[in-house]
């Protein structure tokens, strides 16, 4: 049968906006189980009698401006001295191993446990370096810190005791975030990965289904580490993957959203754009990897699928490019569709697609404590943003599905603590990848767009418009203007732009 081009337009539209939808409503899900499943936390354990040994995992590349901060935050923990060891897992090409390797040193002196761990080949990357420290670990427990994060003083005597449980293999603490208030790009950061460790972890944990070690601020039992057969870098996100091989091999994980890490979130927007890109290819590698055998496991079917959105949930992104492609002439097509029609199938996916995931970080701030009224301020970046990466995750994922590992392309960072400290002409600066034309084709795009609609009267459509031309425009301009010194420094992004 022969379909016109427009309803062939409309069918994919709607197909591709119901799938969006279930992504979206299943934020709502997520915050139905918070609100039923939010205290579900056993009364904290005693602390122990003899504190267990532990070792504190450092694993830095080329972090020339907060590796030694790393390091004095650790030295400053609260726990037995004798009681826990200090491995500086230095895979460094630069400055960075002279410095490390001065204050490892000074601490030495000091009569802490602290070893300088330092590899030429930087095999496995990130987990390469794990697994090397784990050969010659001495604790039983595996305290894990990217170079980033700055662990208060009271981390281990906090999480230890909840080992006392034999079941446990992982205690996950949540993060916060130094230079919160630094920018837009900060505070739309801040709000996504509020609602991922208030909502998301704690949902998932609370209700028995599976979620993951977040690579940093967390602590490993070994035998959980061993079980399930040590760290792996056939993908980009080796945590996500060892959660998943432990979880099925039966250990147990606990989320304390109680204990905070702060750590400092990229300012440089193309850096931001670099750690999605890992985390979406990853995930979708870690799907590939492990999602056969948790839909063949005894597991039930709740946490099935729950473990599929997680593992899949990335794939939106592809969906968001094709969405960006068909919104506009799927809403010319229907300018005159009545409105029983608008309210019983328009309505609904708006509803799943859009105004689920607004509520979804709406909570998430008022849980995080944050003013709902400076945060509510935030929530068209937030959204604006999630479009914006659509381009660069989309490719990701892309590149997931058929591909094993990849470059481990660490998110520099450079100290930024407080309003007043720049970043610009810094180290490490990367270079922005040629999709970033493709984000300005689309922000022209929907200017266009946008004209049209005003021209045509289409009020109704502009808010939804501006959204995608927010995103795209902000995403396109903060990439290539993110250096005002060198504004169209654009190539294939690799691992020889860590050395820029």
């Amino acid at each position: 049968m022969h379909f016109p081009i427009g309803n062939l337009t409309l069918a994919l539209y709607y197909l591709v906006l119901s799938a969006l939808a279930f992504y979206g409503l299943h934020r709502l899900a997520l915050l139905a189980i918070y609100f039923r499943t939010r205290k579900n936390l056993p009364p904290r354990p005693p602390d122990p009698d003899r504190w267990p040994l532990v070792t504190v995992q450092l694993p830095v590349f080329n972090e020339l401006y907060v590796a030694t901060r790393l390091i004095d935050a650790v030295c400053r923990l609260d726990y037995p001295h004798e009681r826990f060891e200090i491995q500086v897992l230095d895979d460094s090409t630069d400055d960075t191993r002279d410095l490390v390797a001065e204050r490892v040193e000074h601490y030495r002196k000091q009569g802490f446990r602290i070893a300088h761990l330092h590899r030429r080949d930087r095999t496995g990357y990130k987990a390469g370096a794990l697994a090397a420290g784990c050969q010659v670990a001495e604790g039983e427990f595996l305290a894990v810190f990217d170079a980033d994060f700055v662990p208060q003083p009271d981390f281990l005597r906090r999480t230890i005791p909840w080992f006392s449980d034999p079941g446990i293999g992982v205690v996950q603490a949540r993060w916060e975030h130094i230079n919160r208030h630094y920018s837009t790009l900060t505070r739309a950061q801040a709000i996504f990965l509020d609602a991922h460790f208030l909502i998301e972890q704690v949902a998932r944990n609370r209700a028995g289904h599976f979620f993951n070690f977040n690579g940093t601020a967390g602590i490993w039992r070994r035998q959980t580490i061993e079980d399930a057969g040590g760290w792996e870098h056939d993908t980009l996100t080796e945590d996500l993957d060892l959660s998943y091989r432990a979880q099925l091999v039966g250990w147990k994980f606990l989320f304390l959203p109680d204990v905070a890490a702060p750590a400092e979130l990229p300012v440089d927007v193309v850096a931001f754009k670099r750690q999605q890109f890992r985390w979406a290819k990853g995930s979708i590698q870690t799907a590939r990897k492990l999602l056969g055998r948790v839909l063949a496991s005894d597991l039930p079917w709740s946490t099935k699928l729950e473990a599929f959105v997680h593992l899949t949930n990335n794939g939106a992104y592809p969906l968001m490019v094709l969405l960006s492609l068909l919104v506009f002439p799927a809403m010319l097509l229907r300018r005159d569709t009545d409105l029983a029609t608008l309210l019983a199938v328009d309505l609904p996916l708006f509803f799943g697609a859009t105004v689920a995931v607004i509520a979804y970080y709406v909570v998430s701030q008022i849980v995080a404590h944050e003013s709902t009224k400076g945060s509510v301020r935030y929530l068209p970046s937030v959204l604006g943003l999630g479009i914006g990466l659509a381009v660069n995750n989309a490719r990701a994922v892309i590149e997931g599905l058929y591909q094993d590992g990849g470059v481990f392309e660490r998110t520099p960072k450079y100290r930024i603590e407080s309003g007043t400290d720049g970043w610009r002409g810094k180290r490490y600066r990367a270079r922005a990848h040629v999709s970033v034309m493709t984000e300005g084709l689309f922000a022209l795009y929907f200017t266009l767009s946008v004209i049209l609609a005003w021209m045509l009267a289409m009020w109704s459509s502009m808010p939804f418009l501006y959204l995608f031309l927010h995103g795209y425009w902000y995403m396109f301009l903060a990439t290539l203007l993110g250096d005002r010194r060198r504004p169209w420094r654009i190539g294939l992004s690799s691992a020889a732009a860590d050395e820029a």
